[in-house]
């Protein structure tokens, strides 16, 4: 039978079907604590290219910023009425 992983096409199957097995035995419990520390991580990444970007920005800038580039300009002028310059 012919491993298909087109959802992962630049992964060799060998190496695909030993993630899926690692996966499987990981509880959802640590799979979710894995995607928080993925959003932490991005987060994390993301804050400090906005500071590298903005360095006298201030802390709620920054905030702002950041959660601009998950939210698109309408969503972020209706959420928090702000629209970061262009």
């Amino acid at each position: 039978m012919k491993f298909s992983h087109g959802w992962m096409s630049d992964t060799h199957p060998d190496a695909l079907r030993a993630f899926l097995k690692i996966q499987s035995g990981i509880s959802p419990e640590q799979k979710l604590a894995q995607v928080a520390e993925m959003y932490e991580a991005m987060n994390a990444l993301q804050t400090a290219e906005v500071r590298r970007m903005y360095p006298s920005a201030t802390d709620r800038e920054v905030f702002l910023r950041v959660t601009a580039r998950r939210l698109g300009p309408e969503l972020m002028a209706k959420v928090y009425g702000w629209q970061p310059d262009r």
